[in-house]
């Protein structure tokens, strides 16, 4: 057996950001060199994402252990790409898929085979030397990301009255990525002040964002404005993204969403023209799953009335997957996709729709969840794939900084070459 050839994959069981079990994996190469890497979960979770393997069947954990997909990586996983060259990556991942051999990864589960398919890339980065980023992206990787820091919490990463899921800012007129790691935590203290002394809550949400109970929406975004203001910054600066999550607000009746904290309805037209207006009176520079995950025909409404001048995010749906966003792609539904390694399972069928979104002429921002592990492989892959933008929440929980603290790390080992933004 060669070198850098895979020895054995194992995993085990570990807790996420939300004390839910997750994945861990190790991929151990015949020179002794390993990889590990570990899985997150989503809350606000899309129909079409791949399979999540949990232990329904058991009462430990509620039901959510996921002791079937560790031992499907030590007792399946493990022979099927023993051997195989680490370098292979996408043999390796080749491998797994045709061992699952389901559409949706639910044999195997697609959190056992990310953090093995992760931990075989990292094991990969480590036997020659080199930084993921680096291994992954090559010479050309040292963009670094502007932050999209979720600074406010609604929807169902909070149990307030706020319906839209994520309010986030985005240092955009920052010189370097440091600075806009300084400028996202002044704003972020900044608001708490602005909340205390309101008498309004200031415990945090799943991604570290506050989560206090308002009038509504649009007194979120007032807030963040003042609190960008009260920390000396501008909205030419500073701008803001909404995750509206709106799949969540889709009922039966196609074209009707009902936002379930409030209980107001609107038909797919009235939420494109409440869009409108919000993006016309705030300074307001991206909106995610602004329509539901099987609304194509309102997209192409929305990205009509706001697709040149607002990033329209799609999270679920195009849920990383390379069918869903060359439906988006043909339809001219949105101009943006959110990339979630653990919506389609692997790292080769990820850097894929990466190289299919790029084609099309999209943006491709990287992502956290909700549910989120100290594991910081998507803060290289922003850099391997030259990402203009970065979700991993509030500059708040050490799963959430953990990311933005990696991204400091590499734009410090980048020195002078690093550069800041879209470009």
């Amino acid at each position: 057996m060669g070198k850098n050839q895979i020895a054995r994959a194992s995993a085990r069981e570990i807790l996420d950001s939300r004390g839910t079990p997750t994945v861990e994996a190790c991929v151990l190469l015949s020179d002794g060199t390993t990889g590990i890497a570990a899985v997150p979960s989503g809350a606000s979770t899309g129909r079409y994402e791949a399979h999540e393997l949990r232990d329904t069947g058991r009462r430990r954990y509620g039901g959510r252990g996921v002791l079937d997909a560790v031992y499907h990586v030590n007792k399946l996983i493990s022979p099927a790409i023993s051997g195989i060259s680490v370098f292979e990556q996408e043999e390796i991942d080749h491998t797994m898929l045709a061992l699952d051999g389901t559409e949706n990864k639910s044999k195997l589960g697609a959190n056992a085979m990310l953090a093995v398919s992760l931990a075989a890339a990292r094991a990969g980065a480590a036997s020659v030397g080199l930084p993921l980023y680096r291994y992954l992206g090559g010479c050309m990787a040292k963009r670094m990301p502007v932050p999209m820091m979720n600074i406010l919490n609604g929807g169902a990463h909070a149990a307030n009255n706020v319906d839209i899921q994520e309010f986030m800012i985005m240092p955009v007129g920052a010189a370097s990525f440091q600075e806009a790691m300084r400028m996202g935590s002044e704003i972020y203290r900044a608001l708490g002040s602005l909340l205390r002394a309101r008498g309004l809550g200031t415990t945090v949400g799943d991604e570290g964002g506050y989560a206090p109970d308002l009038a509504g929406d649009e007194e979120a975004i007032e807030l963040i404005c003042r609190a960008i203001e009260e920390a000396g910054y501008d909205t030419d600066t500073v701008k803001i993204a909404l995750d509206a999550a709106a799949s969540e607000w889709a009922g039966e009746s196609e074209g009707i969403y009902t936002q379930p904290k409030r209980g107001r309805s609107m038909h797919t037209e009235e939420l494109v023209a409440y869009w409108k207006r919000l993006c016309a009176e705030y300074p307001i520079a991206s909106i995610e799953d602004g329509l539901g995950e099987e609304d194509f025909g309102g997209w192409q409404l929305l990205t009509e009335a706001l697709g040149k001048q607002v990033m329209l995010v799609g999270d679920d749906l195009f849920v990383t997957n390379v069918v869903r966003l060359k439906m988006g792609i043909d339809c001219h539904a949105g101009n943006t996709i959110l990339i979630k390694p653990n919506q389609i399972g692997t790292l080769s069928e990820t850097l894929d729709v990466i190289r299919l979104a790029e084609r099309a002429g999209y943006r491709h921002i990287l992502s956290h969840r909700s549910g989120e592990t100290e594991d910081t492989t998507i803060a290289d892959l922003a850099l391997a794939t030259n990402a203009g933008y970065i979700k991993s929440g509030a500059p708040c929980r050490s799963e959430r900084v953990a990311k933005y603290n990696r991204l400091l790390k590499i734009e410090g080992a980048l020195g002078e070459f690093s550069q800041y933004g879209e470009g």
